[in-house]
Order: C-alpha cells, then structure tokens, then sequence
C-alpha cells in the first residue's frame, strides 16, 4: 500500500526544546512552514487542537492558499460545533482549495481540563459516544444526496442535508485517535484511518491487532498512522549526540519555568491526560531506549503531553526503524522535530525518500511472494 508522509504545522515556532518567540499567529511563518513541507515531499500536515490554539480551519485555509499540492488534516474535538455544520466546513474548504486536499482527525478529549476550557463537563466515556454520532452524522451530511433525520443520544437532526459535498470522489477522509476505554470500538467502526503514538514495536503491533479485528467485526477495513519524533544525523554517534543536546535544552526550559503556550507541549501538574499518553510514560519508565533507537528521554522529561518518543539514528537508520512499524500495517506517518522548520528541509533531502524507497521495495517483494 502506498506510503503517506505527514508533518504538523502550527502559527510560531518552538518546541519542548526551543522558546516559543513572536507572535501568537505569524503568517508568514505559516506559509513558510507550509511551503516547507511541500518541497521536502510531504503529503499532508496536521494542524492540531487545544482549547486555547488558533482556529485550526483558519490555519488549514493559510496553509492550503500557500501550497499548491500540500493536503491538510485539521484536528477537531466533537462537541462544540454541530456535525452538520462540520460537513459544510469542510467540503466548502475542499473546493476553495483545489478538491481533495482536505481531511478531518476527531479526538474526543483526553484532559478533563482542557475540555472545560471550552465549556465542555462531559465525561469521557460519553466524549466518546458522542464522537461516534458526530462521524456518523458527519458522514450522512457528506454522502447523502437526500435529507436525513437523525435521533441519537447527542444529536438530532431533522430534514438534514447539505448542498455542497466533497469536491472529488475521495471525499473527506476521517482520521481519529485515542486508546481509552470505547476508544477502540468507535475507531474501528467509523474512521478511515486510526491514528497511533510511537510506542515500541511490539505495543503497536498488538494495538494494530485488536484495532484491526474489531474493524472486520464491523464489516471494515482501517489504516493507520504512527507519530514519532525523528532525530537524524550524519553518524548514529552524531544523531545521539543531538539528542542528548535536545534533551539538555528542554530539561534548560523547564527549569526557568518556560510554558508552551497556546501550543500545549506540556500538560499541567496532576492534570489528567489521554491514555495514549499514559501508556508512553509506562514505556519510559521501563527504558530510555526500546528497539535499539527508539528514544524516549524527552517523553520521560516532559511528561504526558502526545507525541514524543524519537527514533535515532541515521537517515538510513531512522528508515529502517520507522520501516518495521510499516512490516506491521502501519501506512501513514506523521513526523515531526524539535526544530520544526530546521528539520522539515533536513528530512526532505534524505529520510523521507528512504522511506519511499523502502515502501515501496517491501511492496515489490510482497507482489513477488503472492505471485
């Protein structure tokens, strides 16, 4: 299957290792970073979500008008705005944009904190149900060519129907993340693409497994998307080396107390966080280091927060190493630095056309197996 590089774009620059400096929303950097994923051969970029971000329909409109074939994945919480609602968004942001190059990731909401910012006391258990009435109205707005009437626990919905629908035949691919309890069966039932950490080898593969039952209980297929940090250089002793020196200039941050902001990169003390993070902070416990190169010291550091664990290594190396996790059913990863626009051109020259290359060796060979 055809491998899907993405990266995530966000309004100023910084990091768990870098200052975050101007403005809130720079345009400008906007459209660099944009531009910058695009000429190092990404396919799309994820703009992601907090209850104190920018808009991230806003973001993906800049970062589509800046871009000629850079697809966009916005990331959106249920529960604020009406599916209905979502559906025009988004199909009308597909046609204004080229066709095609628009897709939506749901996460229900793994900080009860967070979702009070926004005016949302639900629990978590029933964030998740909602998420499944959301895709599911969301879908019937998309695809129907007549009006629909909806009863759910969280939505109704009558004579629902909206004039423009998604600009090619691909429609909207639909993207969600989560591993708490329910996570697995709404996933499984109702997204084209289940969105995981990078956790070791073997945790993937057992997550790839039960995901990937529970679709076909369903009548469904899945994909899915890993997110790693990748740290590379010219030597594996050069690579380390970086990393140790990322490590450093975090740990230098959060001494002085430096916050992320808007963008999130730390939870607060004793906030509850997803269980897709937790489980990273299980794996740090056990080891900086799993799978020979997948590095966890800045999950371990910062705390539950999301993606964090690195592979390191060389290009080659850190290709190779993403490249199991495709042995396993992975298809589509979402990478992304430190440095976020430094390692966007870094990654074009070398580790992103390994990993095309190798894709794509892997599936000649399995061609070659089946005939």
């Amino acid at each position: 299957m055809p491998i899907e590089i993405l990266g995530m774009i966000a309004t100023t620059a910084g990091s768990e290792s870098k200052r975050l400096e101007g403005p809130i929303v720079d345009p400008a950097y906007v459209r660099e970073f944009s531009r910058a994923h695009e000429a190092s051969g990404f396919d799309r970029v994820l703009i992601g979500y907090s209850a104190s971000s920018p808009d991230g329909f806003a973001v993906a409109a800049s970062a589509l008008h800046a871009t000629e074939r850079l697809k966009v994945l916005i990331a959106h919480r249920p529960g604020f705005v009406a599916p209905t609602l979502v559906a025009r968004k988004l199909a009308t942001l597909d046609h204004l944009t080229g066709g095609g190059r628009v897709a939506i990731h749901h996460i229900s909401g793994g900080s009860d904190a967070d979702q009070r910012r926004d005016g949302d006391f639900s629990a978590k258990a029933d964030r998740y149900r909602r998420t499944a009435e959301f895709i599911d109205v969301l879908r019937r707005t998309l695809e129907n060519d007549d009006p629909f009437d909806y009863d759910g626990e969280f939505y109704r919905v009558e004579g629902g129907y909206s004039a423009v629908k998604p600009a090619t035949d691909a429609g909207i691919p639909i993207y969600f993340g989560g591993l708490s309890e329910g996570a697995v069966e709404v996933g499984a039932r109702h997204a084209d693409v289940y969105m995981l950490f990078g956790e070791p080898l073997a945790a993937v593969e057992e997550r790839v497994r039960e995901i990937r039952a529970a679709a076909e209980a369903a009548g469904r297929t899945i994909e899915f998307s890993l997110s790693t940090r990748p740290i590379i250089a010219a030597t594996e002793e050069e690579a380390w080396a970086k990393a140790q020196r990322i490590y450093d200039e975090a740990a230098a941050l959060q001494e002085q107390k430096e916050s992320g902001n808007t963008l999130a990169f730390r939870s607060a003390p004793r906030e509850q966080t997803s269980v897709s993070a937790d489980l990273l902070q299980q794996h740090a416990k056990l080891s900086d280091v799993h799978d020979e190169r997948l590095w966890l010291g800045i999950t371990r550091l910062a705390g539950p927060g999301g993606n964090s664990t690195a592979p390191v290594g060389t290009p080659a190396q850190v290709a190779e190493a993403l490249l199991k996790y495709y042995d396993l059913g992975v298809t589509k990863f979402l990478i992304r630095g430190f440095d976020p626009l430094g390692d966007v051109v870094e990654w074009g020259d070398e580790l992103i056309p390994l990993l095309r290359e190798g894709a794509r060796r892997r599936d000649e060979e399995s061609a070659r197996r089946v005939a």
